[in-house]
């Protein structure tokens, strides 16, 4: 590995409520097109549970009142700049409307039980069990991408 190298910290935050789960679809890159959790970047001087409010506010119009942390995912590829850490939230109560100007993209519940069948992140359908299955311990793991970020390796870690 070569010279110093600081992880892009984002968080995803699933709401989750009566068996669904509130995701986007994405209106550009990364993962246009994409089913995603909301979430984004952590900006200067803010904790990952601070950006996860923030941003789930921002591209939903929801506060959550019971945000929990469910996952952290490293993401890591040999290509120059590419290392990523997620920080991954789950709520299951909230206050406020959706907002539907889609600036970010299309917001829609989906039944908990379909998300396996929609145009998702390879990586998100991997942790999605995990950390929208509340009674399970922390997801923990590392995933490796090739130069073409093609996911070539899952390390999952106890929690």
């Amino acid at each position: 590995m070569g010279g110093k190298m600081t992880p892009v910290l984002t968080t995803l935050i699933y709401c989750l409520q009566n068996g669904q789960v509130l995701l986007m679809k994405r209106h550009k890159e990364p993962n246009r097109g994409l089913w995603v959790a909301p979430g984004g970047k952590i900006e200067p001087g803010e904790s990952p549970y601070e950006c996860a409010l923030r941003e789930l506010y921002e591209e939903t119009g929801l506060y959550a009142h019971d945000l929990r942390l469910r996952g952290l995912v490293t993401m890591v590829s040999p290509l120059p700049g590419w290392h990523w850490m997620l920080f991954i939230h789950a709520a299951t109560t909230f206050a406020g409307g959706l907002v539907t100007d889609e600036r970010e993209g299309s917001l829609r519940w989906w039944s908990l039980a379909d998300v396996h069948q929609l145009p998702i992140p390879q990586a998100d359908a991997i942790f999605f069990p995990g950390v929208t299955e509340l009674s399970q311990p922390l997801y923990y793991a590392k995933y490796v991408y090739d130069a073409d970020l093609n996911l070539v390796q899952v390390l999952e870690h106890p929690a």
